[in-house]
């Protein structure tokens, strides 16, 4: 598989890496930004949407910079046990964001519909346990598929150098059955969860009025743009069975399939977190632009 980048010639390999690279450098310059912005206001340090906000910029930048290490090594083979390595941060950061997604959703089902409790479920110790939950919910995907590796592969195996990819793993049919239910059992979960929220959240906001109105609309637009985000992450979950579908019918077909997964549904759904944060939100655009350099002449210009 890995010799069908060069099927139409190294220019065409090198324009998709080079698209890749641009994307992933863009995408991880931004989130650095918006992650000194957390950083330096500690207001944003207590309150939970905020904290869950960091945490996926943390991911996303995470996965982007490992995922782009591993298209760069799409020309080299590795130590299996080295891929092992590389595939366990992939495998559980992959997850992160979505699971993170929705808890962020839960939170504003929390903040509308029941505001008086939210001070107390969505305080800063509980928003720190949740991350550790978030985490070893995210695990649970790379837990079994490592395990399943681990069972059935043997030990001169690890000493031998392969293409470094999730595939490595499934050494059996079953194991990617195993994993396809896995995989469908996190999107279903997910997946009912946004909905639930959304109709909680649309029957508050059809009952709101005034100054609550608004708040609760603008809630349910974020809402929405989770929805949307968590969508194009969880169909990632369901990418690799469409991309073996797809390799049976045709090899090329399946290059370009796998390549356009990689980036419409692993590096766009992260660059939509600045969007909807970094943008939207008044508070974190507001604090974003008083750290830009030329906020800071204006203001020296203005005294």
């Amino acid at each position: 598989i890995n010799d069908l980048w060069w099927k139409r010639g190294p220019w065409d390999y090198f324009f998709r890496v080079m698209i890749v690279h641009t994307l992933v450098i863009i995408f991880l310059c931004i989130n650095m930004l918006l992650i000194v912005t957390f950083v330096k206001k500690e207001c944003f340090h207590t309150s939970a949407r905020y904290i869950l906000f960091f945490v996926t910029l943390l991911s996303d930048s995470f996965l982007l910079l490992m995922t782009d290490i591993l298209l760069i090594l799409t020309r080299c083979s590795v130590q299996v046990w080295l891929c092992i390595f590389i595939c366990l941060f992939v495998l559980v950061y992959s997850i992160v964001t979505p699971v993170t997604l929705t808890a962020m959703t839960l939170e504003r089902y929390v903040a509308i519909c029941m505001p008086l409790r939210h001070g107390q479920l969505c305080s800063t110790r509980s928003t720190m346990y949740c991350i550790l939950i978030i985490h070893g919910l995210s695990s649970g995907p790379c837990i079994v598929i490592i395990s399943m590796f681990f069972a059935t592969a043997s030990l001169s195996f690890y000493n031998q150098y392969t293409i470094c990819s999730v595939e490595m793993f499934m050494l059996y049919r079953w194991q990617d059955h195993a994993r396809s239910a896995v995989s469908q059992f996190y999107f279903m979960t997910m997946g009912i969860t946004i909905v639930f929220s959304y109709v909680q959240i649309m029957k508050v906001a059809k009952a709101a009025s005034g100054e609550s109105k608004k708040s609760t609309q603008k809630g349910v637009r974020t809402v929405i743009l989770h929805a949307f985000q968590l969508f194009l992450c969880l169909v990632q979950l369901w990418s690799p069975f469409i991309e073996t579908a797809v390799l049976q019918i045709d090899v090329n077909l399946f290059r370009d399939f796998r390549y356009f997964n990689y980036v419409f549904f692993s590096i766009v759904p992260r660059c939509l977190s600045p969007l909807i944060y970094g943008l939207r939100d008044e508070t974190f655009f507001l604090s974003l632009k008083n750290l830009m350099p030329t906020s800071s002449c204006s203001k020296k210009h203005v005294i």
